[in-house]
């Protein structure tokens, strides 16, 4: 039976978000379809928008950019430093949207995988932001619908895998 749903929570004054997915995969490939940049442009954000891999080096100290276009040509840029990757158990990152008007809008997240049983696996994501401020304005922007959308999309792709 397919979960198809992502569970966010954010408790008010804290500065994280926690969300919570299982998915009908092995552990082993939902961590391969995480961090393959062939793969990530066929599940990452919003059908409506295409996803364009600028760079991702999936190991500590490497870096990730990508880009988000619409139909009109606009873009949207993404990007972060890998802190940790410990296959297939483990992602330690930063994120960035490029497109606030002010820089410093750093989140750190940590993003865990867990095995389930009949070859499931439970993916939980903590993000922490700078401040509450932050982290209430990211939920006010439609997040919680864009990573609904997103991890359903990666569900369909590991279907098809």
């Amino acid at each position: 039976m397919t979960t198809k749903t992502t569970h966010l929570s954010a408790e008010p004054g804290k500065q994280e978000i926690v969300i919570t997915r299982e998915f009908d995969a092995p552990r082993e490939l939902v961590f391969k379809v995480l961090t393959d940049p062939k793969l990530v442009p066929q599940w990452w954000g919003p059908e409506c928008l295409s996803t364009y891999v600028d760079k991702m080096d999936v190991r500590p100290g490497g870096q990730w950019r990508f880009i988000h276009r619409d139909a009109e040509g606009n873009e949207y840029g993404f990007h972060g430093v890998y802190h940790e990757v410990l296959a297939p158990e483990r992602i330690i990152d930063t994120f960035e949207f490029e497109g606030l008007p002010e820089t410093g809008h750093v989140t750190l997240e940590t993003m865990k995988l867990e095995e389930l049983p009949g070859g499931r696996t439970r993916l939980t994501t903590q993000s922490v932001y700078q401040s509450v401020a932050d982290r209430d304005g990211t939920l006010q922007s439609g997040m919680e619908d864009g990573v609904s959308e997103t991890y359903d999309r990666l569900a369909e792709l590991m279907k098809k895998m």
